[in-house]
């Protein structure tokens, strides 16, 4: 197993004759730019563009090219899990599907936590990556499977993070964007010791108390409380106050110039 993160500010071209034999499951990720594989006896020429994906079972490699800036993620599976449900097809799509969401959250916290972990840690990581690449093969993934929970909570973090503002950010919209039940987005959420809400109303304060803090300090209380969708000023000072130990306008004025 590999996980790769590109990062290309020119255009990279290979070419030559290829001969290894790879036997792998590769899944492409692109967030911009794009990445050409050159046409296989298995399969014609590919690009997969900013915003898509490819999954495809890689018998012998293909050479490539990208396109300037492009940024994207590659993850290299074992061919024998996963052959078996794909065979010669190719899977393509949006990066914005709720499989594709999970799998790129989990491969991201296998990549920042690696090095902590044992062999228990890594059998595990490399057991929900397999199940999140055959949910993406399937445009699927079974629920209920406890494996995908920290991805699950992971991706739903990362799309509550982006809408933070919007008045509509509930479970039910996360667990409906994601393609699973509340019931297992509230479990998932479980795992990681504070409920979907709980996780909402703390980013929401963070980016409050952020916005207190000079220079960004331009909204007034009333203003911060609406924005960040609490029901109104007194509610917003109350669990700022219970987070922080201080209302916001005492912490604004300990962090204006010469405050205490």
């Amino acid at each position: 197993m590999a996980i790769t993160d590109v990062f290309s500010a020119s255009s990279i071209r290979t070419s030559g004759a290829v001969v290894d034999v790879e036997d792998q499951v590769r899944i492409w990720v692109m967030g911009r730019g794009g990445w050409t594989l050159d046409g296989t006896r298995e399969h014609g020429q590919h690009t997969v563009t900013g915003g898509s994906f490819l999954l495809r079972y890689v018998g012998r490699p293909s050479d490539f090219r990208t396109a300037p800036h492009t940024e994207g993620k590659i993850v290299v599976l074992p061919a024998d899990l996963l052959k078996p449900l794909i065979g010669a097809r190719s899977v393509a799509g949006s990066a914005d599907s709720a499989e594709v969401r999970l799998l790129v959250a989990h491969a991201n916290m296998v990549h920042s936590t690696m090095s902590e972990l044992g062999p228990a840690g890594v059998n595990a990581a490399h057991a929900t990556l397999i199940e999140l690449a055959k949910a993406v093969a399937k445009s699927r993934f079974d629920d209920v499977e406890p494996q995908i929970a920290p991805a699950l909570a992971q991706a739903a973090k990362h799309l509550a993070d982006s809408r933070l503002a919007d008045p509509e950010l509930s479970p039910a919209m996360l667990a409906r964007e994601l393609h699973v039940s509340v019931r297992t987005l509230e479990r998932a959420f479980a795992m990681t010791g504070e409920s979907v809400m709980s996780y909402v109303r703390r980013r929401r304060l963070e980016e409050a108390r952020l916005a207190l803090t000079p220079p960004s300090s331009l909204l007034s209380i009333s203003e911060l409380a609406a924005y960040w969708q609490f029901s109104d000023s007194s509610h917003f000072i109350r669990a700022f106050k219970k987070q922080y130990g201080q209302t916001p306008a005492e912490y604004g004025r300990s962090n204006e110039p010469g405050g205490g």
